[in-house]
Parts: structure tokens; C-alpha cells; sequence
């Protein structure tokens, strides 16, 4: 069977149709002739399926494959991710995110595609624009979004990118305080609660910072700004002066000591007013741990999620994201990465998946 290089297409006859399309679903009938991409029309060059013909000179697979990763950008790295999922038994076809991919035992005219897999090489950075682009693409047409990422050596790792509304059942704040209002100093890089009883009800109840002794407890700035803002805390500076610090005054501070606190405390915030219990993630080397639920610290479930603060321009190194994941999954956690735009927080669930 014999097809024609045009432009970034290959395009067979109508025999094609019968013997590609029909059994196959390779290409797409447009007529009386099968149009195939370049991704298509090489695997069937390696099946032995098709001769690709240029000005009357048939190609052979090297030429074929040479002239496709010219005349198509990353040809490589999707080809080889194509035949990945042909040979494990999918049907696979070409989509706005890279390729759609139908479930076991389906194809198409049967069932709707189940995922929409979007292929990137390890060594390229990969915007957070360009990854919520691909998923809301998925998202408008129901479909599971993969990320399959090629790595130097050609293996291939697949994660399921999702959004997520993280929610948990811990009291507000509102009833864990019930009106009591608390004195603290901002020191050098935390604050200290000196009131004996809002520091043990504040820990506790909500599980806020970590106790100093019987009486005192010390918390992290993002707590901190927390309790300032909602008014649970007056937070005072070393000076010893009587005027307590403003929520602006004190954010201003806390991002000299650390340039990302307002990035951690956007999220903080929410995840608060969603119910949950954010702490350190330090030893998970992400911002935050998570807890869904929260009823003593003696008795202290297992925390959910790790959850990263990103901001709107930013770039996943994909070893980077790579290692969170795994790190995550070590632990039994699924890790969010979590983005506010000054207006809603959106959270990204990224999780290793088997095709």
C-alpha cells in the first residue's frame, strides 16, 4: 500500500481506508483517500503496513523518520510515545494536547476517548500556562489528561494531571477561640503566643504551631498572619511597644525574612477556610503537609496531601516535579500543586499512573 508525503501529511488511497481505518482506525478518510499524520504513517512504515513515496522515490523508515523530525516539531519524542500505546493495545489518535486515547476494548464510533495525553521531553521546562491550557482542554471534553514525559534514555513516564477542591472538616477558627483574643511578640523568624490558655486551646483545637513549654506556643509566620487577620492574635514587635502590628505591617516583615511568604500564605488561607490543617512540608521538601481532618494531637491522623504554593508564571523543571511525586507517593500522599491568582486558589493533582 503506497502513501504520499504532502506537507506534514502522508495521503493514501482509498484501499487505505478499508485496510488502515476501518480495522485499525489509523489516519482519518477525507474522501476517497486516507490522511495520515506523520506519527501515523511512520509506525505503519515500521509495520511493514505502508510505502511512503515523495516525488515518485519511496522512503525508506530512516529517511521517512529524518524527514518527519523536520518537518514536525519533537516527531521523535511523539513517535515514540505513539507506538508505546499502540503496542500496549490502545487505539490512538491525534488530538489538540498530542493524541487521544481510547480504553481497552473501545475505539472509534464505539466509545469516547478516555484520555488526552500531551507528550514533553524531561530536559524542557514546562509552563504552568501551558499545563492548565492542556487541561482545561481535557477537562471541556471529559477526558483524563496524561502528561507522558520522555526521558534521555527513551523510557516513558506517565502522570495523571487533575484539579482538585481539597476540603476537610476541622473547625474554623472562629469556634476553636470563641472570642478570646491573644497577645504574641514577632521575634526573630516566628512569633511567640504568651497567653497560656489561647496558646493550649490554639494548639489543641486547630493543631497551630508547636508548644514552648506548658504555657507558651511558638508559631510560623503563615499561622501567624492567619491569627492576625482574623483576629485572634495582636502581634507585637520586639521594641515593646504598645501599638500591635497590622496585617500589612506584618506581611511586610515576614517576606524579608522569607521572599515567599505571600505566595505560602495566599494558600494557607484557603486551605484553612477549606476546612483542612496545613503544616510544614519541609521534611517533603514541598511548603506544606495536610491533614483532612483533625480531632486531638495526641491522637494525629495521617496527613493527606503535600502541597506546594506556585505562582502564575511559573515553570515545572520536570525532574524536579518528578521527584515531589515520587517523594509523595513514598509517604502515601498525593501531591498538589496550588496557584492563587488573587481571586480563587486552584489545585493540580499530579500522580504517576499505568497505561
Amino acid at each position: 500500500m503506497i502513501g504520499i508525503l504532502v506537507n506534514d501529511r502522508v495521503k493514501a488511497g482509498k484501499q487505505a481506508i478499508n485496510e488502515l481505518y476501518n480495522v485499525g482506525y489509523y489516519g482519518r478518510p477525507k474522501g476517497d483517500n486516507l490522511e495520515l499524520t506523520l506519527i501515523e504513517a511512520a509506525y505503519l512504515h515500521y509495520k511493514k503496513k505502508l510505502e511512503i513515496q515523495i516525488d515518485d522515490r519511496s522512503l525508506s523508515f530512516e529517511e521517512f523518520f529524518t524527514e518527519a523530525s523536520k518537518r514536525q516539531h519533537y516527531f521523535d519524542l511523539k513517535y515514540i510515545v505513539y507506538k508505546d500505546l499502540r503496542e500496549r493495545g490502545f487505539y490512538v489518535q491525534p488530538s489538540v494536547t498530542d493524541f487521544r486515547v481510547y480504553p481497552r476494548g473501545g475505539h472509534p464510533g464505539k466509545t469516547p476517548a478516555k484520555f488526552f495525553v500531551h507528550v514533553i521531553s524531561e530536559r524542557i521546562p514546562l509552563p504552568l500556562r501551558e499545563l492548565l491550557m492542556s487541561l482545561e482542554a481535557a477537562h471541556n471534553v471529559h477526558k483524563t489528561m496524561i502528561l507522558a514525559i520522555v526521558d534521555e534514555e527513551s523510557d516513558i513516564t506517565f502522570y495523571e494531571i487533575r484539579k482538585v477542591e481539597p476540603a476537610g472538616d476541622v473547625k474554623s477558627i472562629e469556634e476553636t477561640i470563641r472570642g478570646i483574643r491573644g497577645r504574641s511578640t514577632f521575634l526573630e523568624d516566628r512569633v511567640v503566643v504568651w497567653d497560656s490558655d489561647v496558646s493550649r486551646s490554639l494548639h489543641a483545637e486547630g493543631f497551630y504551631g508547636q508548644p514552648l513549654d506548658v504555657d507558651r506556643l511558638q508559631l510560623s509566620l503563615v499561622e501567624s498572619g492567619y491569627l492576625l487577620k482574623m483576629g485572634v492574635l495582636g502581634v507585637g514587635d520586639m521594641s515593646g511597644t504598645s501599638s500591635a502590628l497590622a496585617f500589612d505591617e506584618f506581611a511586610a516583615k515576614a517576606s524579608v525574612i522569607e521572599s515567599e511568604f505571600m505566595l505560602k500564605y495566599t494558600v494557607y488561607e484557603n486551605l484553612r477556610d477549606r476546612g483542612l490543617v496545613p503544616k510544614t512540608g519541609f521534611k517533603f521538601g514541598s511548603h506544606f503537609r495536610v491533614y483532612l481532618n483533625f480531632k486531638s494531637v495526641d491522637k494525629l491522623p495521617h496527613s493527606e496531601y503535600l502541597v506546594h504554593s506556585i505562582s502564575e508564571d511559573y515553570e515545572f523543571m520536570l525532574p524536579v516535579m518528578s521527584r515531589a511525586v515520587r517523594l509523595a507517593n513514598s509517604v502515601r500522599k498525593r501531591m498538589i500543586y496550588a496557584v492563587h491568582d488573587n481571586v480563587q486558589c486552584t489545585y493540580i493533582d499530579i500522580g504517576r499512573i499505568k497505561m
